[in-house]
């Protein structure tokens, strides 16, 4: 999902340093000293759809996946998952404007709004509680090809995804299994989805001694105990993140998240919800907090893991990768700035393509990330009802004008030293952040109410999707507050136990 900016003020100041567990990860590590602050939006270039286009949020897309496919045929393989590679050589180097028109094209109008959800989850070895091997998830993979007609993604020789009908399976760098869901209509269809998946999943992995857990960070494990996937890009990001910044491995290997990616419709549409998106995701962390525990004991958190201005943006964050020739040339740390002038150093004299602007916007990321849709990436992972919950509760704001402009009058005048005070106290005091003249939980209150009045609005019958959220929201009291509660007295401070509370 994208954001861009539209005919603004110079005044008008974006915020990308939004903190959740996963983005407080990233922040800390790689793109730290990228987006700590405010950043203001190009004033005045915004006429109709995307003409001149300010970007400024970004959508973290899953890697591309190349290659075609075929649906109906049973184990049928993908013959590549990398990200794409440009069938033919442009003659032209790459402008601005081609790159900001990229992210324009994803303008389309509000009957072709679609819904698509992402989630990760982590897998453990059901005697050890162990992170399970690349030799076990290949053997899920396998499995589930079989048995329910998903086609195998491979890379160099292995499996590392699977596809069907508009879905995707992927693995995250320490083997967190991700379902990227299908465009679809409604939150009925989405949810269903979901559900299936999770069905599939359990019926093989079950059968290999195999299990998920929803939560956002793994709670046991170290680093150094979770396996690599193979995956080219992923020994990249490894051997660069440590660098750069204490926590980017952690966010490599430990954190799982779910997200929603919804459309817009022109450029002051992406602009409105890129806003709302921003200002609100502390909430969303706060109604989602899942992640109270690393290396098996509390760790003081409750959640630990947020188009030519954006355009400006990427340009400057460090790339990590170009894919040639089936192969990743490591370009950790350089300039995609300079790859836009031929003078990437380890590519001398040639000109990037707009596959390979695709390809560097998916290592990005932000809270939410702009790409043709937009992406709401700041909630932990969780059990299966929150995994509906969390789209239920974004298109009912974003989708539905009523709300959306209600969200926008909520935090027209919050200043920049509130959303700081946010972001930095939401992911260790939840809805109990001291706001104004009471708590953040008031305006969560609030803020449910919109989505609630938003979903009626639309007329799907979708409402009961954010019965997860509710008691949160009334009582201020998250998810992560309950599992330290069950860690402290019924499972006597013994992490274990949380591996069958928040089994799939």
């Amino acid at each position: 999902m994208a954001v861009a900016h539209a005919a603004v003020s110079s005044a008008t100041k974006y915020d990308f340093g939004a903190w959740s567990s996963r983005q407080s990860l990233v922040n800390a590590g790689r793109q730290q000293r990228i987006w700590q602050g405010e950043y203001a939006l190009l004033p005045g270039r915004a006429a109709e759809c995307f003409r001149g286009l300010v970007l400024d949020l970004r959508l973290d897309k899953k890697e591309s996946q190349a290659g075609r496919w075929r649906v109906g045929r049973k184990s049928q393989i993908v013959a590549a998952s990398p990200p794409a590679e440009e069938l033919a050589v442009r003659t032209e180097p790459l402008t601005k404007q081609d790159l900001v028109a990229y992210l324009a094209s994803g303008c389309k109008p509000k009957e072709k709004w679609r819904i698509g959800t992402e989630h990760e989850k982590f897998g453990f070895q059901l005697d050890t509680l162990k992170p399970i091997t690349y030799e076990q998830i290949a053997q899920l993979l396998d499995g589930m090809a079989e048995r329910f007609d998903w086609e195998r993604v491979l890379e160099d020789n292995k499996i590392i995804g699977l596809k069907f009908d508009g879905q995707s399976v992927s693995l995250e760098p320490g083997g967190q299994f991700e379902l990227s869901g299908a465009p679809l209509d409604t939150l009925h269809q989405t949810c269903a989805e979901v559900n299936s998946h999770l069905y599939q999943v359990k019926a093989v992995a079950e059968e290999l001694g195999l299990g998920f857990a929803g939560i956002g960070v793994q709670p046991k494990w170290p680093v150094d105990a979770i396996p690599i996937m193979p995956k080219g890009r992923y020994e990249i990001m490894r051997n660069y993140m440590p660098k750069v910044g204490k926590y980017g491995l952690d966010m490599m290997f430990r954190t799982c998240t779910v997200q929603v990616n919804l459309d817009f419709e022109t450029e002051e549409d992406m602009r409105r919800k890129f806003q709302v998106g921003l200002a609100l995701q502390p909430i969303a962390t706060a109604l989602f907090a899942n992640s109270p525990f690393t290396d098996g004991k509390p760790n003081g958190y409750l959640s630990f893991r947020r188009f030519e201005s954006y355009v400006d943006y990427a340009l400057d964050v460090p790339m990590y990768f170009v894919y040639r020739k089936k192969h990743y040339v490591d370009c950790s740390g350089l300039s995609f700035r300079d790859f836009m002038a031929g003078k990437l150093p380890v590519l001398p004299g040639e000109f990037p393509t707009l596959n390979d602007w695709e390809n560097h916007l998916t290592t990005i990321f932000p809270e939410v990330r702009l790409k043709r849709y937009l992406e709401m990436r700041g909630a932990d992972g969780g059990p299966w009802r929150r995994l509906c919950a969390l789209p239920a509760f974004w298109v009912g704001l974003l989708y539905d004008e009523e709300s959306l402009q209600g969200a926008l009058d909520i935090i027209s005048d919050w200043t920049d030293q509130e959303r700081a005070t946010l972001r930095r106290k939401v992911p260790q005091q939840g809805l109990q952040v001291p706001f104004r003249d009471g708590l953040l939980k008031h305006v969560a209150q609030d803020v449910y109410k919109l989505s609630k009045d938003g979903l009626l609005r639309r007329g799907y019958k979708e409402v009961g999707f954010l019965n997860e959220i509710e008691e949160t929201a009334r009582t201020g009291v998250t998810p992560a507050e309950r599992l330290l509660k069950l860690y402290d007295e019924k499972w006597g401070k013994n992490i274990d136990p949380i591996f069958d509370e928040l089994l799939y």
